[in-house]
């Protein structure tokens, strides 16, 4: 599969997860709001919410990756040479890959820790199930700064369908 390829699944996966999440939290919010407006609040409202949150978190840095949209110092790569430009971004794309690797491994250790451990809002979710955004979100993180352009460049392909 090409990079531009890539790019464009990446993509359209991550729009329609941040899609379903940001909706899933509107929903949630009110939800959450007319029950306790109503004098039956949800036990599990906050819970949810606050995970739907992290996983839009996630997910939508992801997406912010491919574009390269983070913060960042554009105006001192501007300024290097040629030769220094390629210099710090090899080096700024090794560091951002070896901190998510970081923060996989971890989260995979986080998973492991929460062996049978369940949501106390929600007792049949499993707490690994919410925690698995970690490790899969910096996987996805590395995916998309390995397909992203430098300069924040998307392929050719992806600049028509804006």
């Amino acid at each position: 599969m090409s990079p531009q390829a890539l790019h464009r699944l990446l993509r359209v996966a991550l729009e329609r997860v941040v899609l379903v999440l940001m909706t899933s939290l509107a929903v949630i919010v009110v939800a959450g709001v007319v029950f306790r407006k109503a004098g039956a609040s949800l036990v599990w409202y906050d819970e949810v919410a606050s995970i739907v949150l992290v996983w839009l978190t996630y997910y939508g840095a992801c997406l912010a990756a491919l574009d390269r949209a983070h913060i960042g110092v554009p105006n001192l790569a501007r300024a290097a040479g040629p030769g220094l430009r390629r210099i710090l971004g090899l080096l700024r794309r090794t560091v951002i890959i070896a901190f998510f690797l970081a923060v996989a491994w971890a989260g995979w250790r986080v998973l492991q820790v929460l062996e049978g451990t369940m949501l106390v809002g929600l007792p049949w979710v499993p707490a690994r199930l919410t925690q698995s955004v970690i490790p899969i979100g910096a996987l996805l993180f590395i995916v998309a700064e390995l397909v992203s352009r430098p300069g924040g460049e998307t392929p050719q392909a992806d600049n028509t369908a804006r």
